[in-house]
């Protein structure tokens, strides 16, 4: 393994300018890779191989994304992590796991990671989802540095402003949802994209794949229940109760759509 090379004078001030991306991946070789890669594309890498590493890295600095891989070793596994994680609204976190199951990746979004990437995976995939992830996720204004190689011409954040449907309203600038005492409620990355999706488009049939694209920029597969998985949390989180829905409607065979006065 080559040695890596001492930081530069230029080096420090690009690695402040950076995102900062943390890898917890126990495959030294693979984590050696990915440092190599992600770092050749213009991020601040650091790599941990387990629970304890990973808490002593996040000690030093702050990270706006963490990528976790599921099977790691000790009595902690990847899953464990993420909900340490998940109080931190403006981190990313993105599972990377040999577990090829769907009820994997929905356990994933049930935690609140904001995507769940399968091995072996194409390094430019990777890349682009991370990128999707760091351009959707809240930080405080001013914290995040641009990201390195970012399309211009990707989808365009949503307009600033407030979208209401009843005793709700949506905050589209400070990605935050208020109840009727303007009281701030809960939502995960993932769920705020999918409800503003939705929110925005209101009367509008959604199907599956157009969420998974509009959201996390991948496709829906018949056997992916990651949407309806979200979903049943919004619902839940808005009072959106069964057995007949009214805010977020089910199509049948075709998708969701939502009514902002039902």
């Amino acid at each position: 393994m080559t040695a890596q090379r001492a930081p530069q004078p230029q080096d420090a001030s690009h690695a402040a300018m950076s995102p900062r991306l943390l890898f917890v991946e126990d495959d030294r070789k693979l984590s050696s890779f990915l440092s190599r890669y992600f770092t050749e594309q213009g991020y601040t890498v650091q790599t941990a191989h387990d629970g304890a590493e990973m808490r002593a890295a996040l000690a030093g600095r702050r990270f706006d994304m963490v990528v976790l891989d599921v099977n790691l070793p000790g009595r902690e596994d990847g899953y464990a992590l993420a909900r340490e994680l998940r109080g931190d609204d403006g981190m990313g976190i993105l599972f990377l796991s040999a577990r090829q199951e769907a009820l994997d990746r929905i356990v994933g979004l049930e935690i609140g990671a904001d995507d769940f990437m399968v091995k072996p995976f194409e390094p430019r995939e990777l890349l682009a989802r991370i990128r999707a992830i760091l351009r959707r996720i809240p930080a405080p204004a001013g914290t995040r540095p641009a990201d390195p190689g970012a399309d211009a011409t990707g989808p365009t954040p949503p307009r600033a402003g407030r979208l209401r449907f009843g005793e709700w309203q949506l905050d589209l600038a400070t990605r935050q949802l208020h109840d009727a005492q303007n009281r701030i409620r809960s939502l995960t990355t993932q769920e705020f994209n999918l409800l503003s999706v939705l929110a925005q488009r209101p009367g509008r049939i959604l199907s599956r794949d157009q969420l998974m694209d509009l959201t996390v920029n991948r496709t829906w597969s018949p056997y992916d229940r990651s949407v309806d998985v979200m979903i049943g949390k919004i619902r839940r989180k808005i009072g959106d109760m069964g057995p007949e829905y009214h805010r977020i409607r089910t199509i049948r065979g075709i998708g969701y759509m939502f009514s902002p006065d039902p």
